[in-house]
This record gives C-alpha cells, sequence and structure tokens, in this order.
C-alpha cells in the first residue's frame, strides 16, 4: 500500500500494521487482502460484489477487520456485506471506509451490511467514515445497516462520521426478538456545504427487548443535517432515542424522533435539543489560556466522545 492508503486505514480502523484476527481489506473497488481463522470464515459472494463473514458459535474474544479504502477519484463503489454470528458468540467486528479525492469527479462507496444475531449472540459493532479532498470531486457515502435480532441477542453499535464527507444518508433499520438489546450511538460533524442525513428505524417485536439510540452532532459553516428516528414498540419492550446537536455559523439542523407504541407494556421516550454553545463556558476556557477557536475544539470533542 502507499502512503495514502495507510493513513486512510489509521483514521478508520486505528490500523498501523496487519490487524489480528480474521480481516478482509478493499481498496478501489477489489479486494486485496484476507486472513480468517478457524472460527470465523469469509467468503466472496458468487452474485454480488461483497463478501459474507461466517462465525461459529460459542466464538469468544475474537475481531474481524473489514475496512474500505478509495483513492482513485470518480470511483463509485458498492458493496453487500452478511454477517451471520453463531448462537453464544461474543465478537467485535471493526469496519469503515475511508476516501482520498484528488480530482475533479465525485468519489462514492455503498455498502449494505446486514447483520444475522442468533440466540444469546454478542456484537461490539465499530463504524468510521472519513474523507479528504484535493480536488473538487465530493465524497458520498450512504451506508445502508439492516440488524436481526434473535432471542436474548445483544448488539452494540458505534458509527462516526469523523470529517470530509460531503454527501451522506444514512440508513439503519433493525427487528428484535424477546429479549434482545440493541445500543445505537452515532457521532456527526459537519462543515462547509455538506449534508448529513440519518435515519434509524427499530422494531421491538420480542416481549423485553429494548432499543437505546442517541446520536451526538456539530454542525458548522453551511452545512444541513437531518436526524430521523422511528422506533416502534410492539411488545412489552423499552425504547430511547435522542438527538443533541451544537449548531454554529449559518448551519441548519433538524430533528424528527418518533415513537410509535403498539403495546399497552410498551415504554418509549425520546429526546431531542439543538443549541449554540454555551457562552459560559467558552469563557471558562479561555480564562484558563486557551483562545476562542480552542475553547470550542475543546468543547466540540468532548461533546463528541
Amino acid at each position: 500500500m502507499d502512503a495514502i492508503q495507510k493513513q486512510l486505514l489509521r483514521e478508520i480502523a486505528d490500523l498501523h500494521e496487519t490487524p489480528e484476527g480474521a480481516y478482509n481489506l478493499r481498496a478501489d473497488g477489489s479486494g486485496t487482502a484476507r486472513k480468517t481463522t478457524a472460527n470465523i470464515d469469509i467468503v466472496t459472494k458468487a452474485d454480488k460484489p461483497g463478501i459474507d463473514i461466517i462465525i461459529k458459535p460459542n466464538t469468544k474474544k475474537e475481531s474481524v477487520h473489514i475496512p474500505v479504502i478509495i483513492a482513485k477519484s470518480g470511483l463509485k463503489d458498492l458493496v453487500y456485506n452478511d454477517f451471520y454470528i453463531g448462537e453464544n458468540a461474543d465478537v467485535v467486528i471493526i469496519a469503515g471506509c475511508g476516501i482520498h479525492n484528488c480530482g475533479d469527479q465525485d468519489s462514492g462507496h455503498d455498502g449494505i451490511h446486514s447483520f444475522h444475531l442468533a440466540k444469546n449472540a454478542r456484537v461490539k459493532y465499530v463504524e468510521k467514515h472519513y474523507g479528504a479532498n484535493e480536488g473538487k470531486g465530493k465524497n458520498v457515502m450512504n451506508p445502508t445497516t439492516v440488524i436481526e435480532m434473535e432471542e436474548g441477542s445483544y448488539m452494540e453499535m458505534a458509527t462516526t462520521q469523523i470529517k470530509g464527507i460531503d454527501d451522506t444518508i444514512r440508513k439503519t433499520s433493525a427487528v428484535l426478538k424477546d429479549g434482545a438489546k440493541l445500543v445505537i450511538k452515532e457521532n456527526i460533524m459537519t462543515h462547509g456545504d455538506q449534508y448529513a442525513e440519518t435515519d434509524f428505524a427499530v422494531d421491538l417485536n420480542g416481549k423485553e427487548c429494548g432499543a437505546d439510540v442517541v446520536s451526538r452532532s456539530v454542525a458548522k459553516d453551511r452545512s444541513v443535517q437531518l436526524y430521523k428516528s422511528n422506533i416502534r414498540g410492539n411488545n412489552e419492550c423499552t425504547g430511547h432515542t435522542e438527538c443533541d446537536a451544537i449548531i454554529m455559523d449559518d448551519a441548519k439542523v433538524t430533528a424528527v424522533p418518533m415513537l410509535e407504541a403498539n403495546d399497552i407494556n410498551a415504554s418509549l421516550i425520546h429526546e431531542a435539543a439543538i443549541g449554540k454553545i454555551a457562552g459560559d463556558q467558552l469563557i471558562k476556557l479561555m480564562t484558563l489560556g486557551l483562545t476562542e477557536k480552542q475553547a470550542e475544539e475543546q468543547i466540540i470533542n468532548g461533546f463528541l466522545k
């Protein structure tokens, strides 16, 4: 790999060398490296671009890295990745996409990820998006995540849009059965004329299942953000959706949280807050010797953690 590709891997997957465990690296539209283990198999799809990641039942303390990097201007990449997590497995999956666009054409990646969690399976899924521009072309990412959770399964999903993504529509849908738990944490920052849209839809079908969906975002300059979420309580369940946003400059942020209670024992909560950085926070940090810009950066970094 060249220096640009290595930098993209560091940004999206914290990789400085070949990762331990199973991995699949996709670069500029094709697979370039792969490793499987005794418990984790990675198979190329025969009918469309993408891979199947098959994790055996009872697999513990193993990880899978599946980063995607694009360093060609004008490349539009589309992949379908399916994850099959066996019963009682407990694994970490590190994904993400980085684009370095040095030309005048738009570059993009659309990743359709489907998760199938068997009974009592546990997954921590981390996905980072990062872009760098040296030309006039845009960096476009439209990730779609589809989650199916069997009885007693647990999934924690942490997604981060670091910087440099000009347009993104992020769609996530999930269906939970009895006792399943889903936790989603999203962090987004936009600047310039960027546009970011998030759309969460969760069906709480199982008895005593639950979902906690939280988004934190910062919108700068003239960027636009739209947050939509819909949690449907179809059984005795608990659901919580929250959107907190800091708005700066001439940015625009819209939050549309929605709840549907279709069972008398469904307990659902939504929260939404949009506002500017408090003046007293800036003053407090500036009295410690920080400039106004440094103080803003400190507040934003703490808010997005």
